[in-house]
């Protein structure tokens, strides 16, 4: 269900599927808003009166996927209601016991997939390994959160698509990320992967060599030197402080569609800050002074690239491995221009109020 005109802006659509909880039929209605998704089981009794209030009056079109048909309602301006009904092509035969709501679950990353059992997250039977689980669910909630930018963005139209992923580690998400492309988007792809580590650029060169992967590379180097031109996707998860700062610049300056970053040390900022004196009492607390430092920070980040031509979200995003920090900045190239005056006074306004000098991404951007 979509073209919602309601009272939640941030809603964009909802997805419906069958489920089986406790040997009960129900509908499963996930509701996909800008920065987060909600998810509610319904009777079909409950499902059906939902249809029938919500339909026509605040989601104006509806897409139903069959086994054997493909039907498409949408209700115009004027309240006439449209429909078509055409046979479902891409019909495939399925185990009707899919419906558990263990086996249900919507996956964008499919188990089978060799790079997963080559990485250690499967078994020899596509079984992923306990100790792996938080992994799985990451490189999924990463994958589903790329796709959509994907999707606004239309580079699964592009004929070829160029990707950098700084900090790469043991390449979890960037091979994830090159299956994505080249295998269900079908989009030939050159994936560069970038990391301090030589061990670990040996293992993921070893590692796409064994599984005869074109497109695919692992180099030494760190953001703040790797020399980069013609980035559609640049990616920068735990970037350590300013490394963040320098990720962006880059992914600007080459004229990245997507730029996926998660800060996390945020250093820079938090020295010069002056607690204003109404806010003195509660930032007189260390912890707190951190977390103000942390908004500040990425804020400012997000400020300067919705400056720089891009539509921004900063949200909460699944815990990465082996650390607490799971804020993500998602950024989309924006396909009209617009006047950014306001937003860069906001800037000046925030950097004097907490008697902020120098920010490091807005110093790159003022220099290149």
């Amino acid at each position: 269900m979509s073209k919602y005109k309601g009272d939640e802006p941030d809603l964009n659509r909802i997805t419906i599927r069958p489920v089986v909880l406790k040997n009960q039929h129900l509908l499963s209605f996930l509701y996909e808003y800008k920065t987060n998704h909600i998810t509610k089981n319904l009777t079909i009794e409950q499902s059906i009166a939902f249809f029938q209030a919500e339909l026509g009056n605040h989601f104006f079109n509806a897409h139903l996927l069959s086994d054997e048909w493909e039907m498409q309602l949408s209700v115009t301006k004027k309240g006439k209601v449209l429909m078509k009904k055409y046979p479902n092509k891409n019909k495939t035969t399925q185990d009707k016991t899919n419906a558990s709501h263990d086996r249900a679950k919507n996956r964008f990353v499919e188990q089978d997939r060799p790079y997963l059992r080559e990485l250690g997250v499967t078994d020899a039977r596509s079984n992923v390994i306990p100790a792996m689980s938080r992994k799985w669910k990451q490189i999924n909630k990463f994958i589903e959160v790329l796709s959509r930018a994907i999707d606004n963005t239309g580079l699964a139209n592009h004929q070829k698509v160029h990707i950098a992923d700084f900090g790469s580690g043991k390449a979890y998400l960037t091979f994830a990320v090159h299956d994505y492309f080249v295998d269900k988007l079908q989009v030939k792809t050159e994936v560069t992967g970038v990391e301090l580590r030589q061990n670990l650029v040996d293992l993921c060169n070893k590692t796409a060599h064994k599984l005869s992967l074109e497109g695919i590379k692992f180099e030494q180097g760190d953001v703040q030197h790797f020399k980069a031109q013609g980035i559609n996707i640049m990616i920068a998860l735990h970037a350590c402080d300013i490394a963040t700062d320098y990720a962006i610049h880059m992914g600007i300056r080459t004229g990245a569609e997507i730029i996926m970053c998660s800060p996390c040390c945020h250093k820079q900022i938090r020295p010069q800050m002056k607690s204003p004196t109404m806010l003195a009492p509660l930032l007189q607390h260390g912890i707190h002074m951190g977390q103000e430092a942390e908004m500040v920070t990425d804020g400012l980040r997000a400020l300067l690239l919705e400056a720089n031509g891009y539509d921004t979200q900063v949200f909460e995003f699944i815990s990465l491995e082996h650390t607490s920090k799971n804020k993500m900045i998602l950024a989309q190239k924006r396909k009209q221009p617009r006047d950014n005056t306001a937003i860069l006074a906001q800037i000046q306004s925030i950097k004097e109020f907490y008697g902020i000098k120098e920010q490091c991404l807005e110093s790159l951007l003022m220099s290149s």
